[in-house]
């Protein structure tokens, strides 16, 4: 099989189209033939700073990619939800032991998969795993339901758009922050309230849109040090959860608020061989609100082929991308010569 590999980590590691021998199905696993991979942050980082700085790095030489779509080709003894011929996506691969999905064949736990949503096309199916387990969690752990404000910081992004449309599912009154009028936009179609967060203070769209009691739930999927004005938008006692906390920060706000803080890190179960059948369970009900109407990935305007890998991932790390950014594998097979 074809696959793009990885031989070193760094600013400008290249990605190598090489010949791999196809995997050998095992027990609990599937054998994928991918049809779509879609680029995430995480996945750059891997390839950027290798097991330097990320442990869970794969050992060179390393096939990346995290996220799929395809189709099975074989089960492994024990698995009895999916057969050959199954259209199923999933989070499986691309980080620690697990081989990626920047192949023509993945072997994938079979807890990490689930059946595609049926309303979706490959392309769009492979965008969906990561960034919508990460938005279902945080949302989940942060208990949102109906009536409820929710704050989205990041809503045009990929994790921070999943979760707009998923707060809404849930009945909550959505605001979620952005600039450029592209990405409001984006947020606007989503049935939520945009704010431009360069044009207006936290203080100001706090009164505006809770008349100052502040946001019941805020999901900040852009994190950092933007958890303080996460913590200033939340109401008292009220929840913020986040997908980036990689700092140091201070905490007196949240404390005097008495807010809880839900931190994300959705690759967990891939690490530690913990909880796998609740990912297949989160994705299992995203298609099914995906196949209701009510959630659809946000694709890159671009498109690549396995051979031009570096340069999708170089499309995610420029900011110039909205939306997910996907691999095609299949149906551009003559990129590949």
């Amino acid at each position: 099989m074809k696959a793009m590999i990885l031989s070193e980590y760094g600013d400008h590691a290249e990605f190598q189209l090489t010949d791999q021998s196809r995997p050998h199905v095992r027990a609990g696993h599937v054998l994928v033939r991918v049809a779509a991979t879609s680029v995430n942050t995480v996945d750059t980082m891997i390839r950027q700073m290798g097991q330097g700085e990320l442990p869970f790095a794969p050992d060179l030489p390393a096939v990346l990619g995290m996220d799929f779509a395809g189709t099975i080709e074989a089960v492994g003894e024990g698995v009895s939800t999916f057969a050959p011929g199954d259209e199923v996506y999933g989070c499986a691969g691309g980080l620690g032991d697990l081989p990626g999905a920047l192949a023509e064949y993945m072997l994938a736990d079979a807890r990490l998969i689930a059946h595609k949503p049926r309303t979706l096309s490959m392309r769009e199916a492979a965008a969906l795993p990561l960034v919508g387990i990460t938005a279902f969690e945080g949302l989940q752990r942060a208990d949102v339901s109906a009536g409820q404000n929710v704050l989205v910081h990041g809503g045009a992004g990929g994790v921070g758009h999943v979760a707009v449309q998923l707060a809404r599912h849930l009945g909550a009154r959505v605001c979620s922050t952005a600039t450029g009028g592209e990405a409001l936009g984006i947020i606007e179609q989503y049935g939520a309230t945009p704010i431009d967060y360069r044009d207006e203070t936290v203080a100001q769209y706090v009164s505006d849109h809770t008349g100052g009691a502040g946001f019941d739930v805020v999901f900040d999927s852009v994190g950092g040090a933007n958890l303080t004005n996460s913590f200033e938008a939340a109401a008292l006692n009220g929840r913020v959860a986040t997908t980036v906390s990689l700092l140091e920060i201070d905490l007196s706000p949240a404390h005097f608020k008495g807010l809880s803080l839900h931190v994300v890190f959705m690759l967990i179960p891939m690490l530690h061989d913990q909880g796998r059948e609740r990912h297949g369970a989160i994705l299992t009900q995203l298609a099914d609100i995906v196949d209701a109407g009510a959630l659809k990935p946000l694709l890159d305007e671009q498109c690549f082929a396995l051979s031009e890998v570096g340069q999708a991932y170089d499309r995610l790390t420029s900011g110039q991308a909205i939306g997910k950014v996907v691999v095609e594998i299949e149906g551009r097979a003559g990129t590949m010569e």
